[in-house]
């Protein structure tokens, strides 16, 4: 009989964010930032850990996560695709959006912090 040992990460002890073409899409890395991307933006969008200092913010390593997208008017939550991605053209997602929707990004592990996981397209 063997024995391990286990670590757990503790839950949403790394800081993530959201990425198009490595640009980060929040525009400050704070409980103020907003993110918004145009209807028109292209790129392809990652969900990343990142180098955050008070001089830039770059991405590091990808994670996995999944797209669902909020309806405006209705305030519904849709998934975009069941798949999990670990990068996607943001024009795909946009395609399904109207202006004033929400692109919103879950992440499949704890172990990440995305506090700015809702985009409004504009």
């Amino acid at each position: 009989m063997s024995s391990g040992i286990s670590h757990a990460q503790k839950a949403f002890s790394t800081c993530s964010a959201a990425f198009i073409d490595k640009k980060m899409v929040v525009d400050e890395y704070s409980t103020k930032g907003k993110s918004a991307l145009s209807s028109l933006a292209k790129g392809t969008l990652t969900v990343c850990t990142a180098d955050i200092s008070s001089v830039s913010t770059k991405p590091v390593e990808k994670i996995h996560f999944k797209v669902a997208i909020r309806d405006k008017q209705t305030r519904t939550l849709m998934m975009y695709s069941d798949q999990i991605f670990d990068q996607l053209n943001i024009q795909d997602v946009l395609r399904k959006c109207r202006k004033g929707d929400h692109i919103v990004l879950m992440t499949t592990d704890s172990q990440y912090a995305l506090p700015h996981n809702e985009i409004l397209v504009i």
